[in-house]
C-alpha cells in the first residue's frame, strides 16, 4: 500500500513536472515569436526612415543625387559583406545571440549616422539676403546694390583657402552616415535566415506558416511609420532648438531647407536597441512543439542547428553521435552542389529576372519623393508621408491577394506565371499612364522661361542676366527664389532687380522690382515674396490623378511577389533550396541593389537646372530641375528595365511550360510501367485477387 501511494506521488510529481515545461516552452515560444515580430517591424521602421531621409541629407551635405544613390546602396554592401558567413555558418552558433548582436549593430550604425550633425556647426543656407537686425519695418535692405560680398564669383581660391575652409565646413562627413548605413546592413543579416530557421527548427509544422505570416504582417506596419515619421523630421528644422527660427528666411516647402534628419534616426536607433535585448536571454536551442519525450532523446540531430550539413551515410554512424563537421568537407560538398545549381536554366533566368526587376523597383522607391517635388511642386514632407499612408498599405494589401489568390486557386507552376504576366501587364500600363500625367517647369526666367515669358531653350547660365537687372551686381551662383505677382520665380531678388525690401525673416517683401515691370504678363505690383511660386491649378488635379494609379499599380505589382516566390520554390532541387535562396539573395542584393539608386541618381543629376553652391565655393545640391527631362530618364530607365523584364519573363514561361510537359509525359510513361510490373492472381471464381507488385530498386512506389 505504501509503495502504491509512493508511486502515485511520484507520478503526479512527473506529470507536474512535464506540466511545468510545457508551459515554458509554450512561453519561451512565444518570446521568441514576439521578440521576432518586434525586430521585424524596428528593421523595416529602420530602412524607411533611412529612404524617407536621402532628400534631408543630400541637402545637408550639398551632395549630388548619384553620391546619395551610392550612401544609400552602403546597406547592400553591408549586407554582403557577411552574409555568406552568417548563413552557412550562422546555424552551428547561437542563433538568437547572433541577432541580438544584430539589433545592437544597428543601433550602433543609426548612432554613428547621426554623429555628423553633432560635428558640424549650425546650417548656412545659401542666401543673397543680408540679415541684420530690423525692430520695425521700415526699408532697410537694398538686394540690387547691397551684395558686394557676392561680387566676386569668379575669383578661384587658393589650395590652402580651399583646404581650410573644407575643413570647416565639414564637408566629408557624409562618409559617417555611408559607415552608419553599411553597419545597419552588417547588422541586419542574421536576422530573416536564423530568425526563421530557429522558428521553423521548434515550432509544430502546421504552426511555421502562421508564424512567420505573423511576423510579416507586423513588419508591413514598419515602412508606414518610418515614412510618416521621416514627414514628420523634415517639417522641423535641421538645428531646431539651436537657432532662433524667427530668423530664417525658408520654410519646409523651400528647396534649400533641411529638416531634422539625425532626429528621427536617434529614435529608431533606440527602437532597435529594444528590440535586440530579448534575443540574449533566449536559449540556444528549444524541444520542438508538441514532441514527447522519446522522441526528443530519438531525434537529437534534428533541425538545422545540429544537422549542417546533410548525412548521406546514416547507417554508418551511430544516431546519437555527431560526426564532426570540417572546412574541407564544407567545401568538398559546397562546390558540386553550386555546380548543380547553376545548371538549371530556369533558376537562372528567375534569377536575372528578379535583378532587372529589383532594378526598377530600388530606384523607383529611392527617387519617388525627389520625383513628386520636382514633378507636381510638392514639400519632401508631404510626398514621404504620402507615400507611407498610401502607396505602402496598398503593397501590403497585393502581397497578401497574390497569396490568397495562389490558395483558392491552387496554382501550379504555370498558373502562378500566368498570373504574374497578368498583372505585372496591368502594373506596367498604369507605369505609361503616369508619363502623361504631368505638370509644367516651374517658370523661371533665365532658366526655365525667358525673362520675357517665352520658354527658355538654351538653360545656359548668362541668361539669367537681362536689361532689367543688368545694373545690378547680381550672383549667377546663388539660388534665392521669390514669387513676383506676374507669377513668375526669380532665382533672387537681385535678378529680378529689386531695389527695396520691408519686413524681416520668412515675411520679407521685396518691391520696386524692375523685371515684373519689364515682363509682358499681367502683375498687380512690382512687388515680390520668399519662395517659389506655386504651379498653375490644373497640376493638382495632374497630382492626385498621379497618386490613384500609383496606389492601383502597386497594388498589381505586389500581388505578384508571393507567386513568384513559390515559382523559384518549386523550380529548384528541395536538396539545395537552403543555397539556391541564399544564392538568390546574394545576386539580387549585388546587382540589383547596389547599382540602381547610383546610375538612377546620375542621369537624374543631368536634369539639374541650378547647382546650389557650397560654403567653400563648390557645386552643392541641385536646387531646381527640368522636370521634363526628370520624367523622360526616370521613367525612360523603369520601361527600359520592364521591357527586358518582360521579354525575360517570356523566356522563363517557356522554359517553364516544356519542363512541366516533359513531366507530365514522364508520369504517363511510369504509369503503365507501374501497371505492368503487377501480377494480379485469383482463385478461379473471382471471389478474391491478390496483386502483387514488383519494385525496381531505382523505383519508388506507393500504394
Amino acid at each position: 500500500m505504501v509503495n502504491s501511494c509512493n508511486m502515485n506521488i511520484q507520478w503526479k510529481s512527473d506529470d507536474s513536472s512535464n506540466t511545468e515545461k510545457m508551459v515554458l516552452l509554450v512561453i519561451k515560444m512565444w518570446m521568441f515569436l514576439v521578440a521576432m515580430c518586434f525586430v521585424y517591424f524596428a528593421k523595416a521602421f529602420q530602412g524607411s526612415y533611412m529612404k524617407s531621409s536621402v532628400t534631408q541629407i543630400e541637402r545637408r551635405f550639398d551632395i549630388p543625387s548619384s553620391l546619395i544613390g551610392f550612401i544609400d546602396g552602403s546597406f547592400e554592401i553591408g549586407n554582403l559583406l557577411v552574409i555568406a558567413f552568417v548563413s552557412y555558418f550562422g546555424a552551428k552558433l547561437h542563433r538568437p545571440r547572433l541577432i541580438g548582436a544584430g539589433c545592437l549593430i544597428m543601433a550602433m550604425g543609426s548612432f554613428i549616422t547621426v554623429a555628423p550633425h553633432f560635428f558640424q556647426g549650425p546650417y548656412k543656407y545659401e542666401t543673397t539676403i543680408s540679415h541684420f537686425p530690423a525692430s520695425n519695418g521700415t526699408e532697410g535692405i537694398l538686394p540690387c546694390l547691397t551684395i558686394g560680398s557676392l561680387t566676386h564669383d569668379h575669383e578661384i581660391p587658393t589650395v590652402e583657402i580651399q583646404a581650410e575652409c573644407e575643413k570647416a565646413a565639414s564637408s566629408s562627413l557624409w562618409l559617417y552616415v555611408f559607415l552608419g548605413n553599411m553597419l545597419r546592413g552588417i547588422g541586419e543579416t542574421p536576422v530573416m535566415p536564423l530568425g526563421l530557421s530557429y522558428l521553423d527548427d521548434f515550432s509544430r509544422e502546421e504552426n511555421t506558416a502562421l508564424y512567420m505570416a505573423l511576423i510579416q504582417t507586423v513588419g508591413i506596419m514598419g515602412p508606414m511609420f518610418g515614412f510618416m515619421l521621416g514627414s514628420f523630421c523634415a517639417k522641423l528644422y535641421v538645428d531646431i532648438g539651436a537657432v532662433d527660427l524667427d530668423t530664417i528666411t525658408i520654410n519646409h516647402k523651400d528647396s534649400r531647407w533641411v529638416g531634422a534628419w539625425w532626429l528621427g534616426f536617434l529614435l529608431t536607433g533606440g527602437v532597435m536597441l529594444l528590440a535586440g535585448i530579448p534575443f540574449w536571454f533566449l536559449p540556444k536551442s528549444l524541444p520542438k512543439q508538441g514532441e514527447t519525450e522519446t522522441e526528443r532523446n530519438s531525434n537529437v540531430l534534428g533541425g538545422e542547428q545540429d544537422c549542417f550539413i546533410p548525412d548521406n551515410n546514416k547507417n554508418s554512424t551511430a544516431p546519437n553521435k555527431p560526426s564532426p563537421v570540417s572546412m574541407a568537407v564544407l567545401a568538398k560538398d559546397f562546390l558540386p552542389s553550386l555546380k548543380k545549381l547553376f545548371s538549371n536554366t530556369v533558376y537562372l533566368i528567375i534569377i536575372i529576372t528578379t535583378i532587372i526587376q529589383f532594378n526598377g523597383f530600388i530606384g523607383m522607391i529611392t527617387f519617388q519623393p525627389k520625383y513628386m517635388e520636382q514633378i507636381y511642386g510638392l514639400s519632401a514632407s508631404r510626398t514621404i508621408f504620402l507615400i507611407g499612408i498610401s502607396n505602402l498599405p496598398s503593397v501590403a494589401f497585393g502581397i497578401v491577394t497574390g497569396g490568397f489568390i495562389m490558395k483558392k486557386f491552387r496554382l501550379n507552376v504555370l498558373g502562378a506565371s500566368k498570373f504574374c504576366i497578368t498583372v505585372s501587364v496591368l502594373a506596367f500600363s498604369l507605369m505609361i499612364v503616369q508619363y502623361f500625367l504631368q505638370c509644367d517647369n516651374s517658370q523661371v526666367p533665365g532658366l526655365t522661361v525667358s525673362y520675357q515669358g517665352a520658354p527658355e531653350v538654351s538653360y545656359k547660365q548668362n541668361a539669367l542676366i537681362s536689361s532689367c537687372n543688368m545694373g545690378c551686381s547680381c550672383s549667377l551662383r546663388h539660388w534665392d527664389p521669390i514669387c513676383a505677382s506676374n507669377g513668375l520665380t526669380y532665382a533672387s531678388p537681385c535678378l529680378a532687380g529689386c531695389q527695396t525690401s520691408t519686413e524681416v525673416g520668412k515675411e520679407m517683401i521685396f518691391h520696386n522690382c524692375t523685371c515684373i515691370r519689364e515682363s509682358p504678363l499681367p502683375y498687380a505690383n512690382m512687388s515680390a515674396v520668399l519662395g517659389q511660386c506655386p504651379r498653375k491649378s490644373d497640376c493638382d488635379y495632374m497630382f492626385k490623378s498621379y497618386m490613384a494609379v500609383t496606389v492601383i499599380g502597386a497594388f498589381f505589382s505586389a500581388c505578384a511577389a508571393t507567386p513568384g516566390y513559390i515559382i523559384l520554390l518549386r523550380s529548384i532541387n528541395p536538396e539545395l533550396k537552403s543555397l539556391a535562396l541564399g544564392i538568390h539573395t546574394l545576386l539580387v542584393r549585388t546587382l540589383g541593389g547596389i547599382p540602381p539608386p547610383v546610375y538612377f541618381g546620375a542621369l537624374i543629376d543631368m536634369t539639374c537646372l541650378k547647382w546650389g553652391t557650397k560654403q567653400c565655393g563648390g557645386r552643392g545640391a541641385c536646387r531646381i530641375y527640368d522636370s521634363g527631362a526628370f520624367r523622360n530618364y526616370f521613367l525612360g530607365v523603369i520601361y527600359g528595365l520592364s521591357a527586358v523584364f518582360f521579354v525575360l519573363w517570356g523566356v522563363l514561361y517557356n522554359r517553364l511550360s516544356h519542363r512541366e510537359n516533359k513531366r507530365a509525359l514522364k508520369a504517363q510513361l511510369k504509369a503503365p510501367e507501374l501497371d505492368g510490373n503487377c501480377v494480379s492472381s485469383g482463385n478461379g471464381n473471382g471471389s478474391s485477387a491478390i496483386i502483387k507488385c514488383y519494385e525496381s530498386p531505382e523505383q519508388e512506389t506507393s500504394i
